[in-house]
């Protein structure tokens, strides 16, 4: 009984050696860790600074292109379910979107929004910003909407302005109600989705329509025959050819 007392005090100590030497080498992976999110931090600075004259070129070839944003909005799944149908009038004025993380990546972003003339508000810009301050702690700020006289759409909709997407007598919230959510900026979906997914690229939403429409090579027709040859096709002779008529 002594000898195995001995042995599991030695086992104990070999088992308490080891947890030490593990948590001094997971201290060293911690410190490479924290080392390497600085300096792929440092990378994502200098790119987004080399990034920005495309981002620039891009915007001013989109400004050739009428509705293009309204048009990659309603086709991205995501967003196409938040608008109503009053969202996409106002969008189709929408002329510019521009994302500008700020300097040192981190703390934040902001998205603009630019519009020409339209008769719902008086903006030429609309942004919502998200912040990270140094404790971590999220937050978001929008500009005020100067809606003009009874074209406030983040009111409660008429009924005669339900959107198609949903059922009949259902009220859809309006997309621009966005930009007084502030609840919880940690998590903004939509916010993510413009930054993250849209903004890159926005042209392949854009063109999405367009794809899902193209027809396939050898598309077929009826019954599985391609429309050429179904037009060469001779016309099927009626089924009671040759029947006489009953006189009666």
């Amino acid at each position: 009984m002594a000898t195995q007392a001995k042995v599991s005090k030695t086992e104990d100590k070999d088992q308490q050696e080891a947890i030490e030497q593990i948590d001094e080498v997971q201290n060293e992976i911690d410190r490479l860790n924290e080392q390497a999110s600085e300096e792929i931090l440092k990378v994502e600075q200098k790119y987004n600074k080399l990034r920005q004259p495309h981002f620039q070129k891009r915007s001013e070839l989109i400004a050739k292109i009428p509705n293009f944003w309204v048009t990659a909005f309603v086709n991205h799944p995501q967003v196409s379910a938040l608008l109503n149908e009053d969202d996409e009038e106002v969008l189709q004025h929408l002329t510019k979107v521009e994302v500008q993380e700020f300097e040192d990546i981190k703390s934040g972003y902001k998205i603009n929004f630019c519009f020409e003339d339209n008769n719902y508000f008086e903006n030429k810009i609309i942004s919502k910003e998200f912040h990270l301050n140094e404790t971590g702690e999220p937050s978001s700020k929008s500009t005020v909407i100067n809606w003009k006289p009874d074209k406030d759409l983040t009111k409660q909709p008429s009924p005669q302005k339900v959107s198609k997407k949903r059922g009949h007598g259902e009220q859809q919230e309006s997309f621009f109600s966005w930009f007084l959510d502030h609840t919880d900026a940690g998590a903004d979906e939509l916010g993510e989705v413009i930054k993250d997914d849209i903004w890159p690229n926005p042209l392949q939403y854009y063109l999405a329509s367009e794809i899902d429409e193209e027809p396939s090579d050898g598309e077929e027709d009826r019954d599985g025959i391609p429309e050429e040859e179904e037009e060469d096709l001779p016309e099927e002779e009626g089924d009671g050819e040759g029947e006489e008529e009953d006189d009666g």
